[in-house]
């Protein structure tokens, strides 16, 4: 059984086709410049390559021309889309009214699309993606969708409600939401595969740590608490967003600088983070490394800022779930950053944490526990991988045969 999963944005298209008898990608890519004049980058599992320059005016000629490229010519890898049994895409926004993975039907990407409010850059491109898939693929293959939100539905009331009138929540559904659902519950699963442990008992901090960064407080499995709230910009510092901080330095700098709220949110989304902290030096954590190397002190102080944010997050989901046994690092900095696990897991023995150097040092995206022997607390390296994920919940909620 093959499936091809969609992760579709506003100007892109990215794609996988897993084979689930065995879980191995087939080919993946992806169409970018949506709208604009367009690109397709497409790799198969024995190494061909595709690439071209075409004109992607929506989304439905995007998926044309992937269905073209994986059906015709040299880096074609099924003979034609009958070969896939269903179709997984990841949503960001859910809300409230998705708490599971979902059949894709009319109504529900009327929905979808209905929720744009809350994700303005993501849901109304998931809703186009959506109805430009239906326009290609087989009306008989199913489609699903699965929601980064879903996985944080468990968070209890005192978690998710700001200390706002409640009539925002009422009318206009302001509440945390958290983000990146899908690989804390990957990394989480995970760790209970591969070391036979039952969730039930267990408290989990997980760490998505990338240009975008969230952690997940996991408590028997389920998620307690995140960082991300109404949209992704609440919480952890990171690539280019600002992440927690005063809500009157909104209006602070607009009266200053005459800023619209717009421009103002700008700002935080694109031109903060580490990025701005670091005075413009970079969002890529490689090069502040270097840059703090090199002596300048700034990049320096960024570093440790980020570090010590992560640190306050774990100590105080620590807290709220009354103990800690695990802590997980995942996404492209917590999978491949040793200085940044090690910064965070620095002066952090009063929780039991006891990093071990010779592992951490060095390691980069290997599923590792790099803990001490003598740790009280397991500290893993998993690798996230959200597109296996939301293809094995499209194989369940479809209940196909994955050897068919």
């Amino acid at each position: 059984m093959k499936i091809l999963v969609v992760n579709a944005g506003s100007s892109s298209l990215k794609y996988q086709l897993i084979d689930m008898k065995d879980e191995s990608v087939i080919a993946k890519g992806n169409c970018e410049r949506i709208g604009i004049d367009g690109k397709i980058t497409h790799k198969t599992f024995d190494g061909r390559e595709y690439v071209e320059e075409c004109s992607f005016p929506t989304h439905t000629e995007a998926f044309e021309k992937l269905v073209e490229v994986m059906t015709k010519g040299d880096a074609a890898v099924i003979k034609d889309m009958s070969e896939i049994g269903a179709v997984g895409h990841r949503i960001v926004q859910g809300a409230e009214v998705f708490t599971k993975t979902t059949i894709v039907t009319d109504e529900v990407i009327d929905q979808i699309d209905g929720l744009a409010d809350l994700a303005p850059v993501h849901n109304h491109a998931h809703a186009l993606a959506l109805r430009a898939c239906k326009k290609v693929i087989p009306e008989t293959t199913p489609q699903v969708v699965v929601f980064d939100t879903a996985f944080h539905q468990t968070m209890p009331p005192k978690a998710y409600m700001f200390g706002m009138p409640y009539e925002c929540y009422e009318q206009f559904h302001v509440r945390k939401y958290g983000f990146h659902g899908t690989s804390h519950r990957f990394v989480s699963m995970k760790y209970g595969e591969v070391t036979g442990k039952s969730l039930e008992g267990l408290n989990i901090v997980s760490c998505h740590l990338g240009n975008g960064s969230s952690i997940t407080a996991i408590k028997d499995g389920k998620s307690v608490d995140t960082t991300m709230g109404l949209t992704p910009l609440e919480g952890l510092i990171m690539g280019t967003r600002s992440g927690d901080l005063d809500p009157a330095i909104i209006e602070y700098l607009c009266n200053h600088e005459n800023l619209t709220v717009s421009e103002m949110l700008n700002i935080l989304n694109k031109k903060s983070g580490v990025l701005g902290m670091s005075g413009g030096i970079s969002s890529d954590f490689r090069d502040l490394n270097a840059a703090a190397n090199e002596g300048n002190e700034i990049a320096k102080v960024t570093l440790e800022a980020y570090a010590y944010r992560v640190a306050k997050y774990i100590g105080s989901y620590t807290a709220a779930m009354n103990g800690l046994d695990v802590v997980i690092f995942t996404g492209g900095i917590g999978e491949n950053a040793p200085e940044v696990r090690k910064g965070v897991c620095e002066n952090m023995e009063y929780l039991g944490i006891k990093l071990d150097n010779s592992v951490n040092d060095g390691l980069k995206g290997k599923l590792t526990k790099i803990s001490a022997p003598d740790s009280k607390v397991e500290v893993w390296v998993i690798p996230t991988n959200e597109e296996l994920l939301i293809a094995r919940d499209t194989l369940e909620i479809t209940g196909l045969d994955k050897n068919a």
